[in-house]
């Protein structure tokens, strides 16, 4: 792992890394917030993942979370969105392939090769990051924005006793049942839409996946809300499992950083409870 930058903050460092990945075949690019700590001390982590067209840079800039992790003694790593480079697939749209790896490891060519981002977060990124920075790998939460807040659920319902706390912001809670999960699910992993159910939140709580918890915030002014999130789906499949589950929409915020922002500290909070020692 190389360093591309590092800046004092908060009394910690926020570092920029790349490495070379065996999953995706390409490089990728991190971010990393390490608070002030003790020497030798091991501190739990808090993983973001970001929603489409998104990078690292995105929350490193805008997501103001240093201060809270800063406060709680909370490592906070921000991983890209899908694999880069000249030779990697790519789709015109927005919302498929370079910035729309969706979490997923894609089973359909060209994608297959590259578009492995559910075993890159899954098992390639922590081990490396094990390796170079104070975590404590029994401490772990998981979060993230719209694909995203997607990432997060589903990685952290299918790895439920790896994270003590899951939370997102603005969700894609059902992509069985939205526009964008039909084209991504259905271009990396194909027709068969069984194959998709493991990276749908509510699909998953329904064959029986639980959490100790979890934390949903979503903005009623958010223009994705009913055409793609759809909030409501992830309240009824919570409701009929018993998943316990607090869901909060937030009157007025919209889909962007403005209300990511607003509502961090308070999701950092909450992790840092479960992550307790």
């Amino acid at each position: 792992m190389e360093t591309v930058s590092t800046n004092k903050s908060h009394g910690g460092t926020q570092g920029v890394y790349t490495h070379q990945s065996r999953e995706t075949g390409t490089g990728m690019t991190i971010s990393v917030f390490v608070p002030e700590h003790a020497p030798g001390a091991k501190l739990p982590v808090l993983w973001y993942l970001s929603g489409l067209t998104c990078t690292h840079a995105n929350v490193t800039e805008k997501g103001e979370f240093r201060a809270a992790c800063a406060e709680h003694g909370v490592i906070f790593i921000a991983p890209d969105t899908s694999p880069r480079g000249d030779e990697v697939p790519d789709d015109e749209g927005y919302d498929f392939g370079k910035g729309a790896g969706f979490y997923v490891d894609a089973t359909q060519e060209p994608w297959a090769k590259n578009y492995r981002m559910r075993s890159y977060i899954e098992r390639e990124l922590p081990a490396l990051v094990a390796e170079r920075f104070p975590v404590d790998m029994e401490r772990q939460g998981i979060t993230g924005h719209s694909m995203g807040g997607h990432g997060a659920l589903t990685i952290g319902l299918r790895n439920s006793a790896r994270f003590r706390s899951v939370s997102a912001f603005s969700p894609i809670v059902a992509p069985l049942a939205c526009p964008w999960g039909d084209k991504a699910l259905g271009g990396y992993l194909g027709p068969d839409r069984a194959a998709w159910r493991e990276y749908d939140a509510c699909a998953l709580i329904e064959d029986g996946a639980r959490l100790p918890d979890l934390l949903v915030d979503q903005g009623t002014a958010d223009g994705f809300l009913e055409e793609q999130l759809k909030t409501h789906l992830l309240r009824e499949a919570c409701d009929k499992a018993g998943q316990p589950a607090t869901i909060r929409m937030q009157e007025g915020y919209d889909h962007s950083y403005y209300f990511i922002s607003t509502f961090m500290a308070e999701h950092i909070a909450w992790h840092a409870e479960r992550l307790k020692a």
